[in-house]
């Protein structure tokens, strides 16, 4: 398994403790790691998408309600929301990984942690999301024109 792939399912496993918990989110993940060793590198990627994740969740949960029509974020499937959490952290926040490998990365977790609907339901959402922050940008990009006259 690639490392990254192993942290995300590191950093849901910590936002899934943290939400049924409601523990404090250092010491939570602190105790986590003395459970599960792992490399600099796994646990890094992890400890960033959690931190992440918590620091813009006000306004990642109301994206999510947002586009999840007749959906209330309580309601959710523990592990659905916060793979839904991690993945919009990923889309908005976290440069350098391409939208579509935060898409199947959050499918995939959707695939092995949640039930069967989950990943149909996890795609959804993202997927809206994404193509409301591309439509979004192209809004704001300025009309491409034909470009400047060179001189005859």
């Amino acid at each position: 398994m690639r490392n990254r792939t192993k942290a995300r399912e590191y950093a849901l496993q910590i936002l899934y403790q943290l939400d049924v918990t409601q523990a404090e989110a250092a010491s939570a993940t602190q105790e986590f790691w003395l459970y599960h060793q792992t490399t600099q590198d796994v646990r890094g990627f992890a400890t960033r998408l959690v931190e992440g994740t918590l620091r813009h969740l006000e306004q990642i949960n109301a994206l999510i309600a947002s586009c999840a029509s007749n959906w209330e974020m309580s309601r959710m499937a523990v592990v659905d929301r916060n793979i839904l959490r991690m993945g919009v952290y990923e889309l908005l926040y976290q440069e350098g990984v391409p939208p579509k490998v935060c898409l199947n990365e959050a499918i995939e977790l959707a695939k092995r942690f949640g039930d069967e609907e989950s990943s149909r339901f996890v795609n959804g959402i993202l997927d809206t999301i994404h193509k409301t922050r591309v439509a979004q940008a192209n809004e704001a990009a300025p009309p491409a024109g034909p470009g400047p006259i060179a001189p005859s």
